[in-house]
């Protein structure tokens, strides 16, 4: 009887137990993968004449009006929780949607996808660095690992003794995306959860879409479009094919899937599960634009990212100090990358 009893327990703890790919884990790893692919969208773009600016405005104008419909019944009619992060939306939107993207675009005209994401990865390396300069505090030794294995990643990704020489305006367009992607940690650092994460998402994008246009019709950002068929692998596909896996696939699905990760896993280990991105975009670019980064440059983007894990580990690891006296409230995160946001920039 026991026995009947043990193996009805089992089948009904498998019944209830959620498949990998409705898991937390499940859908942050497909929230990866899609936002990988927007490297390989915009550059075959680009190869037909589209430029940078094109590409991103395009993006986020699509992506901000799909995005809009389940934006507005998330607010319930709270319009005031715009008006109270009005802020918080213009930041986002200013730096971590157009600069950001914008920077990253000009850098995959130049350089490969995934070389040209490894170096937007570097941010968190940046901040400790910054953290450390202003401080005159040297980070943690797991940190200062991390940051000079990171840091010797950059050299092998670099390959400044290879026989293809990187293109050096490229790789200063990366390294401003790191700084954008840097920045936009540090004003987002302090918690506020006033604000829904899909509404955050949409008002970011409208405001990057905004910007773009407003610097468009100044003159200020060049803006070529382009109707020629496409590449994407062994196809030949239509203009739109790649702008609608750019704005639905690598924007609208890449968000919606982040957010819900990161409800079901936690901001902080959903972040770690995002750093995968950088795996997915350089397949996608092998498979769908035939880039591949050589040995050297594959092995640099190795020690970059475990370089970053190093550097969240260790931020994650710090026990939550109680003032002095006894009982009180957790410190507050000392740093940056001690905040995960629910709403990650736009790669």
């Amino acid at each position: 009887m026991s026995a009947a009893n043990n193996r009805t327990s089992n089948l009904m703890v498998r019944a209830d137990r959620p498949s990998f790919l409705a898991s937390g884990l499940g859908v942050a790893l497909f929230s990866s993968a899609v936002f990988g692919l927007s490297g390989s969208f915009a550059k075959a773009l680009l190869e037909t004449g589209w430029s940078p600016g094109a590409a991103v405005t395009a993006r986020l104008t699509g992506a901000a009006l799909i995005l809009a419909v389940p934006a507005v019944p998330a607010l319930h009619g709270r319009w005031h929780q715009l008006r109270d992060n009005w802020l918080t939306i213009l930041l986002f939107g200013l730096v971590g949607v157009a600069a950001c993207q914008l920077f990253y675009f000009n850098a995959v005209a130049r350089l490969s996808v995934g070389v040209a994401l490894l170096l937007e990865y570097l941010a968190p390396v940046i901040i400790v660095l910054w953290l450390w300069a202003a401080s005159r505090k040297r980070p943690r030794v797991l940190t200062l690992a991390g940051t000079l294995l990171s840091l010797a990643g950059l050299v092998l990704v670099l390959d400044f003794t290879g026989s293809v020489k990187i293109d050096l305006v490229g790789v200063l367009w990366g390294m401003a995306a790191a700084v954008c992607l840097a920045i936009y940690f540090v004003i987002t650092a302090k918690e506020n959860d006033s604000l829904p994460p899909i509404v955050l998402a949409s008002g970011g994008l409208l405001v990057g879409a905004a910007i773009m246009w407003l610097a468009a019709a100044t003159g200020l950002l060049p803006m070529a479009f382009s109707t020629a068929d496409t590449r994407l692998g062994p196809w030949v596909t239509p203009w739109w094919v790649a702008l609608a896996g750019l704005v639905i696939l690598a924007t609208v699905l890449a968000y919606v899937a982040g957010i819900v990760a990161a409800r079901a896993l936690g901001s902080k280990v959903a972040s770690f599960v995002s750093l995968t991105e950088v795996l997915f975009a350089v397949v996608w670019a092998w498979l769908l634009l035939g880039e591949l980064p050589g040995a050297i440059q594959l092995l640099g983007g190795a020690l970059i990212v475990g370089g970053v894990i190093l550097v969240r580990l260790d931020e994650l690891r710090s026990p939550a100090d109680v003032p002095p006296g006894g009982t009180g409230e957790a410190r507050k995160p000392a740093s940056p990358l001690e905040h995960a946001n629910d709403v990650e920039p736009v790669p």
